[in-house]
């Protein structure tokens, strides 16, 4: 038993020769989105406990500069971790975004470097405004993943599940819609964790929504790699493990260092000075 693929025209729409895309369009209202959800945020003193440590003003700044962390850095990340080899062989392939290849990982860090370089600029909190950023993140993860499955790409598994489906260009098997489960746990589970985090007062102590973040992130991305084909140029690593799972080891890792650190930090300290 399998479900019928809801086949999609990846393009939304052409307007002449220039083809609109659900995943272009995906990455624009990920980062609209996120930009308007952060911004309000920032002017809920009630979450923060007093005075926000910045205006919101300092994320219309971020938004341009997130925008070119997570292109370049998920660009960037994908060549190193994914297809190297290729690239090397093919360095102009590299700026051909249009053909797809993005890693989550690589676009985390050139975001991460963003986020550092405008609060030392602006001087504020880079924990705080981390973790502003960090509450908005799972908007923009929900939407891409819904394009990687209208597109489609990163499909599951072979599996034999009621709901599993035949991808086009996957072959004849029906396969896990591993897109879907990432959207449901990278995106709404991971969203409604930081929801609760933010009404708990987690913005009072600098650090620990982005913590959160980090850490949910990677354990549902380890999940779901469990049920997401590994790329074909890859394949399995040692033990069965994929590269999306030893990427995200280091990032649960680092998640838990600022959990602790933020929970030994006393509450509302600190709120008003660069961290």
């Amino acid at each position: 038993m399998s479900l019928a693929y809801p086949s999609i025209d990846p393009v939304l729409i052409a307007i002449g020769p220039l083809p609109i895309r659900w995943y272009a369009l995906a990455y624009i209202a990920g980062l609209v989105l996120g930009w308007a959800y952060a911004r309000a945020l920032v002017t809920q003193k009630a979450f923060w406990g007093g005075t926000p440590p910045f205006d919101p003003l300092a994320i219309d700044d971020l938004l341009l500069s997130a925008a070119m962390g997570v292109i370049l850095g998920g660009r960037l990340g994908y060549v190193l971790f994914y297809n190297a080899g290729f690239y090397l062989a093919h360095p102009a392939e590299i700026f051909a975004v249009w053909k797809g290849g993005m890693s989550f990982h690589g676009g985390f860090a050139g975001t991460a470097l963003a986020i550092y370089v405008l609060a030392k600029r602006k001087r504020i909190s880079v924990l705080s405004l981390a973790d502003v950023c960090a509450a908005a993140v799972p908007v923009g993860l929900f939407l891409g993943r819904i394009a990687n499955f209208i597109k489609p790409e990163l499909w599951g598994r072979p599996a034999d599940v009621p709901w599993a489906m035949v991808f086009p260009g996957a072959g004849p098997s029906p396969r896990h819609p591993s897109q879907l489960y990432e959207a449901g746990l990278e995106g709404v589970v991971l969203f409604l964790l930081l929801y609760v985090a933010l009404h708990m007062g987690a913005l009072r102590r600098p650090g620990l929504v982005a913590g959160l973040f980090a850490a949910g992130y990677g354990i549902a991305r380890i999940a779901c790699e469990f049920f997401r084909e590994p790329d074909p140029q890859l394949g399995f690593l040692f033990g069965g493990a994929t590269m999306g799972m030893l990427l995200s080891l280091p990032l649960i890792a680092v998640g838990f260092i600022f959990i602790v650190h933020a929970c030994r930090r006393p509450t509302g300290r600190g709120m008003n000075r660069p961290a």
